[in-house]
């Protein structure tokens, strides 16, 4: 099998530390990943039996903490090295570390997140989804502001969500998902008096959906609707934004979810966490 590229994140940040913590645990995955990132990290004893390959200046120090335009910028080629590795048929998969956006647009990153990145580099329309021990969820949209929240649920992206939902599902094991839908305002409008978007656009597809996916539900209160899902009324959750659904997945789940990008040619997976800078 061919090895699962790791990419080092913002080298200021948590990202490092995290994979060389991981590869002295677990020594026998040094020999199945390659790593990319700058040689002062590349020299860990950790990595002795792991490919590398180094990206920036070889003088270049990193300074856990203190992210800086030089740091930014290995950031932004390892992820180029990983895509390219993916397209050339190197890599089976990446694993990407945390980075920081702001201080990636600084050097040219044009990009609201890696997952956009990746879509961009390899073809696709990705989703955000998550994975943990108790949870599985996905996400209608999630780098956009929450103002554009609304506008940005048609037909095309609630269509998109639940079927990248029900594959995600089906490669977990679940051979009829059953998929719980949060509805986008309070109380999933309370028929219309707290909103109209469930009334008018979400729960009309949802319907048409159902054909596909007899146990898709309508738009549910988003308030209970993580509840059940941890009581096994349902397999995922599909969350209409970002915080709607990372904010219970992050108090339940903040050690154990993984983020998998959906609908993209190649698998790329991280941590659910940021650089961690301030730690």
């Amino acid at each position: 099998m061919k090895p699962i590229a790791i990419t080092c994140g913002d080298p200021a940040g948590i990202g490092p530390e995290v994979v060389e913590h991981h590869l002295r645990l677990e020594p026998a995955w040094a020999e199945r990943v390659v790593l990319i990132g700058p040689q002062a990290w590349l020299d860990a004893p950790a990595f002795s039996t792991a490919q590398k390959i180094p990206v920036g200046s070889a003088s270049f120090t990193m300074n856990p903490g203190h992210p800086s335009l030089e740091g930014a910028s290995i950031a932004c080629e390892a992820l180029e090295r990983a895509a390219e590795g993916c397209k050339a048929g190197t890599f089976s998969a990446v694993v990407t570390g945390p980075v920081s956006k702001s201080w990636m647009q600084q050097v040219g990153f044009t990009f609201p997140g890696q997952t956009e990145f990746f879509a961009a580099r390899w073809g696709g329309v990705p989703t955000m989804a998550f994975a943990g021990e108790r949870m599985v969820l996905t996400l209608g949209t999630w780098h956009i502001p929450l103002a554009e929240v609304p506008a940005a649920i048609t037909k095309a992206v609630i269509e998109r969500t639940v079927r990248h939902t029900g594959w995600l599902l089906k490669h977990l094991g679940k051979a009829d998902p059953v998929i719980g839908v949060c509805g986008l305002n309070p109380h999933a409008g309370e028929e219309g008096i707290l909103g109209r978007e469930e009334i008018e656009t979400i729960n009309p597809c949802l319907e048409v959906l159902r054909n596909q996916y007899p146990a898709l539900s309508d738009c549910q209160p988003a308030d209970t609707l993580f509840h059940r899902h941890l009581q096994g009324d349902f397999d995922a959750v599909i969350a209409w934004y970002h915080d709607q659904g990372l904010a219970p997945l992050k108090a339940l789940e903040f050690d154990t979810a993984v983020n998998i990008t959906l609908g993209l040619p190649y698998v790329r997976t991280s941590p659910d966490h940021g650089t961690a800078f301030s730690i």
